[in-house]
C-alpha cells in the first residue's frame, strides 16, 4: 500500500479520482459532441437524437446494477472494482473513436441508414462508461472511512473530474469536437488503465471475512428498494414500446398517469417514518435519497440533450460551427464552476450546514439559473453568465449525493446500491429522451427546454428539504442488507 493511501493524503485523493475522471471525460465528450455530430454531420432530427441518447440510459439500467452486484462478490486481479475499471476504459476509448466515423462504419457493414449504427455505438459507449462508473465511485467508499474522509473523497472526485471536464470543453471551443474526441481517447485510456494498479483495495469490507456469505438481492427486493422510481420505469417501458413500434400518440394521458404515480410514490417515500427497525430505517432513507435525486436528472439531462435546440431557437444567427463552439463554451463554464466548488467550497460549507442542506441550497440556486436562461439567454455572453450559476448546482449533484447515500447503506453492498442509486439517474434520463424530447419537438417556443429544467430542479430541491442529514459519528449510519 502506498504511504499516501495509508495517510489518506491529498495525492492519494487525486489518484483515487483519476478512474472516475476518465469516465467523466468520456461523458463530457459524449455530451459535447454526440448531439452536434448527429444533427450537423448526419442530419438527424430532434426526436431521433433523443432516441440515440435513450440507448445510453438503457445500458445503464442493466450495466450499473449488474456490475455493482458482481463487483461486490468477486476478487480478480487483486481487486473487486479494478477489473471493471480496466475493461470499461478500453471499451469507452474504442467507442469514442467510432463517434466521428459512424457513416464509415455503416457503409463498411453494408447498412443503408446510420440510425442503427449510431444507437449501437451510443449504447456500447454508455455501457462502457457505466461498467466503469459504478466501480470508480464504489472504490472511493471502499478505501475511505465513513465521515469527513468519505465526503472529501467524493468532493475531490468531482474537483479533479470537473477540472478535466473544463479541459474537454476548452478543447472543443478552441479547436473543435473532433480534436476533443481524439484527446479523449488518450485520457480515457491513461486514467483508466494506470491508476487502479496503485490503489490497494481491501478484500473484505465492513467486518467481513472469508466466512461471510456472498450478498444477493432478489428482483422483488430490488423493485422494493427503487419503489419511488416505478413511475419513471413504467413510462420508459411504454414510451420505448411506442417508439420501436413507430406508433404516435397525440394525447398525454399516459404521461399524466405516470407523473401522478411518480409524485405519489415519491411523496410516500419522503414522508415515510424512520422509527421502525434499523433495517427498515435504512431502506426508507435510501428511498428518500433516490426520490429526491431523480428529479435533478430530469433537469440536467434536458439541458445536456436539448441545449442545441434552444440555441437554434434563441440565437438563430449562429452557424453550425458557432453553434458547436457556443455549446462547448457553455459547458466549459458549467464545468469550471462545478470543478472548483466541491472540494474548496461545498465541502467546508457541508461541515457547517450538513451535506443535505448544502446540496438543497446549491440546486435551488441552479433552478434560478435555469429559469434565467429560459427568459434572458439570447446571446452567448448571457448564456455563459447564467451557466456559471447553474454550475453551482451541477457541482453539488455530481459529488454530494454519493457521500450522502454511501453512509446509509451496508458497506459490503456498495456496488449493488451504487447501481440502484444510478437508476435514479438513468430512468429519468430515458424519460427525457423519450417523452420530453417529443414535447420539445412539438413546441414552437424552445425556451421550454430550460423551463422544464428549472421546474424539475425546483421539485428536487423541495424533495431534498424533506431529508434529514445523517451524522458522521461512527455507528450513526442506518444499515440494512438484502437476503444472503
Amino acid at each position: 500500500m502506498l504511504n499516501s493511501q495509508r495517510q489518506l493524503s491529498a495525492p492519494f485523493y487525486a489518484l483515487l479520482s483519476l478512474p472516475s475522471t476518465a469516465m467523466g471525460f468520456a461523458l463530457s465528450v459524449q455530451i459535447s459532441a454526440l448531439s452536434w455530430i448527429l444533427t450537423t454531420q448526419y442530419g438527424l432530427d430532434i426526436h431521433d437524437v433523443g432516441l440515440v441518447w435513450a440507448a445510453g440510459p438503457l445500458a445503464g439500467i442493466i450495466g450499473q446494477v449488474l456490475i455493482g452486484i458482481i463487483s461486490d462478490n468477486v476478487w480478480l486481479w487483486h481487486g473487486r472494482r479494478r477489473p471493471f475499471i480496466l475493461i470499461g476504459g478500453v471499451l469507452a476509448a474504442l467507442m469514442l473513436l467510432a463517434l466521428p466515423n459512424i457513416d464509415v462504419i455503416s457503409s463498411s457493414m453494408g447498412i443503408g441508414g446510420i440510425m442503427g449504427v449510431a444507437i449501437a455505438i451510443a449504447l456500447t459507449l454508455d455501457l462502457a462508461i457505466n461498467i466503469s462508473f459504478n466501480p470508480t465511485r464504489a472504490i472511493i467508499a471502499d478505501v475511505t472511512p465513513k465521515g469527513h474522509a468519505r465526503t472529501k473523497g467524493y468532493t475531490w472526485m468531482q474537483t479533479i473530474s470537473g477540472s478535466f471536464g473544463v479541459l474537454a470543453y476548452a478543447i472543443g471551443a478552441i479547436w473543435d469536437n473532433y480534436a476533443l474526441i481524439y484527446v479523449g481517447v488518450i485520457i480515457v485510456l491513461a486514467f483508466s488503465l494506470i491508476p487502479p494498479f496503485f490503489i490497494e483495495e481491501p478484500k473484505y469490507l465492513d467486518g467481513e471475512d472469508e466466512t461471510t456469505p456472498q450478498t444477493k438481492a432478489s428482483l422483488v427486493e430490488i423493485l422494493n428498494y427503487i419503489q419511488p422510481l416505478w413511475g419513471f420505469l413504467l413510462y420508459d417501458i411504454y414510451a420505448m414500446g411506442l417508439r420501436l413500434a413507430s406508433i404516435e400518440v397525440e394525447n398525454y394521458a399516459m404521461e399524466i398517469f405516470c407523473l401522478v404515480l411518480t409524485l405519489l410514490l415519491v411523496g410516500k417515500a419522503l414522508f415515510a417514518k424512520d422509527e421502525e427497525s434499523e433495517q427498515q430505517a435504512g431502506i426508507n432513507s435510501f428511498k428518500k435519497v433516490i426520490a429526491a435525486h431523480s428529479f435533478s436528472w430530469i433537469g440536467v439531462q434536458t439541458m445536456f440533450v436539448y441545449m442545441f435546440a434552444y440555441l437554434q431557437f434563441a440565437m438563430p444567427d449562429l452557424d453550425d460551427a458557432e453553434l458547436g463552439r457556443t455549446i462547448s463554451l457553455a459547458f466549459l463554464v458549467l464545468s469550471a464552476v462545478s470543478a472548483i466548488l466541491p472540494a474548496f467550497v461545498l465541502e467546508p460549507i457541508s461541515e457547517r450546514l450538513g451535506r443535505v442542506k448544502t446540496h438543497t441550497l446549491s440546486i435551488s440556486i441552479m433552478a434560478l439559473g435555469y429559469f434565467g436562461i429560459s427568459q434572458f439567454a439570447t446571446s452567448p455572453l448571457t448564456l455563459y453568465l447564467l451557466m456559471a450559476i447553474v454550475g453551482i448546482g451541477w457541482g453539488a449533484i455530481v459529488s454530494l449525493p454519493f457521500a450522502i447515500m454511501s453512509v446509509r447503506i451496508n458497506q459490503g453492498q456498495m456496488g449493488l446500491f451504487m447501481g440502484l442509486f444510478n437508476l435514479s439517474v438513468v430512468l429519468p434520463q430515458l424519460v427525457t429522451s423519450l417523452g420530453i424530447g417529443l414535447m420539445i419537438s412539438r413546441a414552437d417556443d424552445k425556451s421550454i427546454v430550460f423551463i422544464i429544467s428549472a421546474i424539475s430542479i425546483a421539485v428536487s430541491a423541495l424533495c431534498w428539504a424533506r431529508i434529514k442529514d445523517q451524522q458522521d459519528q461512527p455507528g450513526s449510519e442506518a444499515k440494512f442488507s438484502s437476503g444472503h
